[in-house]
């Protein structure tokens, strides 16, 4: 674990973050403005435009200055061995445009992902959706935060579990609505919404949600930085069994995971 010292100028380095997601914002801006953005297909037929580039290249620069010493882990990037990452102790996990599909669809639900790690944990997490202006931010041991503007709000997750229980789905995936209804538990009302990307984390973060439980599986850097914004908020983020989140596995890909505020919990859920 990190020791106070190390908390205190973990706190001084997420500013100099949050600007960098908000550069690689702009550029993504550049691009979603464009009337008809052009899009390549990569092998697993996911989705990469000039935007996901972009804002690939504006973090993947703004890093080197920052911390020349960390490698960076991008989804964007050509892939590292296990073999050379494992021993990584400090590394960045980045996902420059999450929610590419969203971007596609200009539903404006996508994110800036940008993540540092201390070995299998993430421990100082940014998350910033540009159309909507919306910044969340965490430190470990330092709380989250939502900047709109020039106003920074602390975030915290609903700890009042009466009435309706509010459970997130991807927008892109909605044919798991009737999978979900498993998670409903013994609540007797609740809402289910609809959102793209990291902002999911992010609604629970700050109490506009309460559970996200997601069955299919994704990526690390899709979820590193909205799991330290949520954990910083009074959440935890577990796999369906109730074990920890790890990252910097072999094949970087989660397993099924249940993301919770800090009322309402469902527990852990077995697959059938």
């Amino acid at each position: 674990m990190i020791d106070t010292q190390a908390e205190n100028w973990l706190a001084d380095l997420a500013p100099h973050v949050v600007a960098l997601a908000r550069q690689a914002g702009q550029a993504i801006l550049k691009v979603y403005e464009e009337t008809d953005p052009a899009v390549d297909y990569k092998v697993d037929n996911s989705p990469l435009t000039q935007a996901d580039l972009a804002s690939h290249g504006v973090i993947l620069n703004g890093l080197a200055h920052l911390s020349p010493e960390w490698p960076a882990l991008s989804e964007e990037s050509a892939e590292v061995p296990f073999e050379r990452r494992k021993s990584w102790r400090y590394f960045w996990m980045i996902d420059p445009l999450d929610g590419t599909k969203e971007f596609l669809k200009r539903s404006g639900e996508f994110t800036v992902n940008i993540a540092l790690m201390e070995a299998s944990t993430p421990i100082l997490g940014v998350v910033f959706a540009p159309v909507f202006q919306k910044m969340y931010f965490a430190a470990k041991n330092t709380g989250a935060y939502r900047a709109d503007g020039e106003m920074v709000t602390r975030i915290r997750t609903r700890a009042d579990g009466n009435g309706t229980v509010r459970t997130l789905m991807s927008r892109s995936h909605r044919e798991q609505e009737d999978e979900l209804e498993r998670f409903a538990g013994a609540s007797e009302k609740r809402e289910f919404i609809s959102m793209g990307s990291s902002l999911k984390f992010c609604l629970i973060a700050e109490g506009a949600a309460d559970v996200y439980p997601r069955l299919g599986p994704t990526m690390e850097w899709d979820t590193a930085a909205a799991q330290c914004i949520l954990e910083e908020a009074g959440g935890r983020m577990t796999d369906l069994e109730g074990n920890p989140m790890k990252y910097n596995k072999p094949q970087l890909r989660n397993p099924g995971f249940l993301a919770q505020g800090g009322c309402c919990s469902i527990g852990a859920v077995s697959q059938p």
